[in-house]
């Protein structure tokens, strides 16, 4: 893993091609690539005093074939430059004497509520590496950069999961409310979207309470429920600590999940040693490994003998990829939490 440069422009324009609608953190514009691609280079080399609008987008790449595998980044803050929207469930209980009944009403609500917080995005992985725990560090190596400069984002973090689709990419949810005041499918809409236009959200969304239970039942039972393909994303989320929020997206009812930046379990347990160069066989375990300088930021996955005095040993190929010498530091954590 390591930042996105100029160079790599193709290549992640063809894994926006590969990722199709959907996902509007990468989109199928090159204009709009090379932009998120400078954009993230200018904050990786910013001095920064307090979070701002700075993205950090980075690549998975196979070293050995020289091909970008996958995408993914974040965003220090959102919502603050252009509006950020969501829809909040709100649960209400009403109860009628006489008759006696109790009723619970569910109803969503437009509204900003991640407005200055963190975000996890632009994650896609091709599905011709979709093996040996590539989606593991794609997804996961994003905590290593919070950890190595918690200063640089805010602590509220979030991750928007794409929404289900049916097996015709039609999307229960949109149907039954955006399509009623965008006039659109979902594909053009989340087109519109990744192209940075904003303003037609505010203009068409409705600003009054809507009524989960008046809704169409294929509609109501994928409210907050990802999309077969993000499942797995999602559950490595939770398995770092985010919990389900009761925001969700408000073209596809995707689910929103958030943790304070503190508690996140790789920011948490991962900590800073000095390396030596080890043979791999006297090496164990599945750890992410990453080179903290801003500047030089890589993340792998291997295995490392723990040393005493605060050093651990890692193969010389391990150290070669992320541009570590025997002496320097690197920041590590187990693959997945201790049990």
């Amino acid at each position: 893993i390591r930042p996105a440069r100029e160079n790599d422009l193709e290549a992640i324009y063809a894994l926006s091609v590969a990722a199709g609608a959907g996902l509007t953190t990468l989109p199928t514009s090159r204009k709009r690539l090379i932009s998120a691609i400078n954009w993230s280079e200018e904050s990786f080399k910013k001095e920064v005093k307090a979070p701002g609008i700075e993205y950090y987008f980075l690549v998975l790449e196979d070293t050995e074939a020289g091909k970008i595998a996958g995408t993914t980044g974040v965003f220090a803050t959102v919502g603050l430059k252009n509006p950020f929207y969501n829809f909040e469930i709100k649960t209400e209980r009403h109860h009628s004497d006489d008759p006696d009944v109790d009723t619970k009403t569910r109803s969503l609500h437009l509204g900003t509520p991640y407005k200055g917080a963190a975000e996890l995005g632009t994650l896609f992985l091709h599905k011709d590496f979709r093996f040996g725990g590539n989606g593991t560090l794609l997804s996961k190596s994003r905590y290593m950069l919070l950890a190595a400069y918690p200063g640089r984002f805010n602590h509220r973090v979030m991750a928007e999961i794409r929404g289900w689709v049916d097996e015709t990419g039609a999307s229960p949810f949109w149907e039954a409310i955006a399509r009623h005041f965008f006039k659109m499918d979902l594909a053009e809409a989340d087109r519109l979207n990744s192209l940075g236009n904003y303003q037609f959200i505010a203009d068409l969304m409705p600003r009054h309470p809507i009524y989960i239970e008046m809704l169409p039942k294929s509609a109501q039972e994928v409210i907050s429920i990802p999309h077969v393909e993000s499942a797995p994303a999602q559950r490595l989320v939770e398995s770092e600590g985010f919990q389900v929020s009761n925001f969700i997206d408000i073209f596809d009812g995707g689910p929103c999940l958030e943790a304070r930046l503190p508690e996140i379990r790789a920011v948490k347990e991962s900590s800073n040693a000095e390396v030596e160069y080890v043979a791999e066989d006297d090496c164990q375990g599945r750890y992410l490994i990453a080179n903290p300088e801003l500047q030089d930021f890589r993340v792998t996955q291997g295995p490392v003998k723990e040393i005493k005095g605060g050093r651990i040993g890692i193969p010389a190929k391990t150290g070669e990829a992320l541009g570590i010498k025997p002496g320097e530091n690197v920041r590590f954590v187990t693959l997945k939490r201790n049990t």
